[in-house]
């Protein structure tokens, strides 16, 4: 009896072995579905939250400071002078357009810059000799060694080397007299900027 009742815990054993295995198998596969249906949860939710992304947020149109001069940010070379001349409002786009390639003509090679929400043309490693800004009813071109221009650019100001150029938006420019000045300011020193 000893022999069959030992064959018996055996054999109860094994079955119970057979039954845990299956179980164990049998759970495995559930427990990839759960896992499955996680991720693939997650998965239209991140989708959708990209999508939030790319439609929610149009491209920002620069802030107009007062006067209507556009801010952007500090930068060198060619992209932020045109990130401004893009965002300059109304007619002032046109004029800053033009006033940009007859500075690029006049000086090739000229430095650019935006500093202080302003254009900047200079010479490398001599300054910066012009800058633009917008007000809420002209464009105001700073030659900061005006004083040395001939002629002298019509507009005084507080700095005692400095003239200014106003344009309206019904003023003709005088495109000779600018590309003389322009061309005259880039031989001389720049201000440090």
């Amino acid at each position: 009896m000893v022999g069959k009742t030992a064959a018996k815990a055996a054999a109860k054993k094994a079955t119970a072995k057979k039954a845990t295995a299956k179980k164990a198998t049998a759970k495995k596969p559930q427990a990839k579905k759960t896992a499955e249906k996680k991720t693939t949860a997650k998965k239209p939710a991140a989708k959708k939250a990209t999508e939030r992304k790319a439609t929610s947020a149009p491209a920002k149109a620069p802030v107009l400071l007062s006067g209507g001069n556009p801010q952007i940010a500090k930068g060198y070379g060619e992209a932020p002078i045109q990130a401004y001349i893009a965002a300059m409002p109304g007619w002032k786009r046109e004029v800053g357009a033009r006033l940009d390639a007859l500075i690029s003509r006049a000086v090739p090679g000229v430095s650019k810059a935006v500093k202080w929400n302003s254009p900047m043309y200079g010479i490398e490693g001599q300054g910066m000799f012009l800058g633009i800004h917008c007000f809420a009813k002209y464009i105001k071109v700073a030659f900061f060694r005006g004083t040395a221009l001939k002629p002298m650019p019509p507009g005084e100001s507080k700095s005692q080397d400095t003239r200014y150029l106003d344009i309206r938006e019904d003023d003709a420019l005088d495109e000779a007299r600018f590309v003389s000045w322009v061309k005259q300011a880039s031989q001389l020193p720049g201000e440090r900027m």
